[in-house]
């Protein structure tokens, strides 16, 4: 079997702290794809010089370049890591397919508008490529232990999700994700209802955020779904970024940011919570990010559709879409969304329908 020539799109700079600039990912993918037997990177691009030759320095190769379409002219890569901002993961993804890149994993969200993350997972299966996004913790034992004792029947049948995270777009894509998680995948959006607050600017990556909002959806099963982001005053009404609630019980998700905060549940009647053993895994891993990457890599050598792969990541996307423009319209709207949608929250920024300034309370 012939090695797959692997490329990293947007390296960034290793800092000491994680922040809204960087988390410098594509060290992450990078340690990720040298762990697999099979998987070689051979070049990385930036536009910063300096950044591009750090990366390289500490993976072993050589190759670098500035303008990530001549790497994906010259190198004849089969696989590529895409760690930029968002605005910029559509066309380096719909770049990648039309260079013949069959794997190309990305990072979450899938793009700045609803209608580049249609296209560009139309894109991918026209030409028989593999589009995947870095939901990770499908790979995390809190979250694979939830799901287990659903499939379980120990909760009764599934009615209705609760969730809590700073906003719907870049925290909240891994935990809408994780919904669909639990539910096996077997259930896409079927409305949305949602109203947001802008009192002040946030961009994370250079992406509008709302301030702090409230949705209400359904699948297409009948299970609901509540969101609750960006309380003032960092208050948390939830107290927990995931509630699974079924006719038997309920299970909580993330109390908290270490291990044994992951996980607890409870029978329908009982007091006391049970606390599986996540064996040291919080809701942010580790080895999470390795996971997903070495499963994209396995299910492409097997034929198999990856549960990172974009018709999935496009159910939460729908749903985060599908959120702001309820709020545009003032009104519930009806899956499937239009995909002429593009980004309803930075839309109305832009026209000053929304304008900052007003007061938190």
């Amino acid at each position: 079997m012939d090695p797959l020539r692997v490329g990293i799109i947007g390296t960034g700079r290793k800092k000491e702290r994680r922040d809204a600039q960087g988390y410098f990912m594509a060290y992450e993918h990078g340690q990720a794809w040298q762990e697999i037997d099979g998987c070689q990177i051979v070049a990385c691009a930036d536009i910063v010089e300096e950044n591009a030759r750090a990366f390289a320095d500490a993976h072993g190769f050589t190759a670098t370049y500035h303008d990530y379409r001549e790497m994906l002219d010259k190198e004849r890569l089969d696989a590529v890591s895409i760690c930029t901002w968002p605005h910029l993961h559509q066309p380096m993804a719909l770049d990648a397919v039309q260079a013949g890149v069959k794997v190309i994993h990305c990072e979450k969200p899938m793009a700045d508008t609803w209608r580049g993350a249609v296209q560009m997972a139309r894109a991918a299966k026209d030409a028989g490529a593999q589009l995947t996004f870095n939901h990770q913790r499908r790979y995390g034992r809190p979250f694979l232990l939830a799901r287990e004792l659903i499939e379980a029947g120990e909760i009764g049948e599934v009615q209705r999700f609760e969730c809590e995270f700073g906003n719907i777009y870049d925290t909240g894509t891994h935990f809408i994700d994780m919904l669909s998680f639990y539910l096996g995948d077997r259930a896409r959006g079927k409305w949305v209802l949602a109203q947001l607050d802008y009192c002040r600017e946030d961009k994370v990556f250079g992406a509008h955020c709302e301030n702090q909002q409230l949705l209400m959806f359904e699948y297409e099963n009948g299970v609901f779904g509540f969101v609750y982001g960006g309380a003032p005053g960092g208050k948390r009404p939830l107290g927990v970024v995931n509630r699974i609630i079924g006719t038997e019980g309920m299970i909580d998700v993330g109390a908290g940011h270490g291990p044994h905060e992951a996980i607890r549940w409870r029978k329908l009647g009982e007091r006391d919570w049970r606390q599986p053993d996540t064996h040291g895994e919080s809701i942010h891993g580790p080895g999470f990010i390795q996971r997903a990457i070495r499963d994209a890599v396995e299910c492409w050598r097997e034929g198999r559709k990856c549960q990172l792969d974009a018709e999935n990541a496009l159910v939460a996307t729908e749903i985060i879409f599908g959120a702001y423009e309820s709020s545009r319209r003032r009104g519930r709207v009806d899956f499937p969304l239009d995909e002429a949608v593009g980004n309803p929250l930075r839309e109305m920024v832009e026209s000053g329908d929304l304008k900052p300034g007003t007061p938190e309370a």
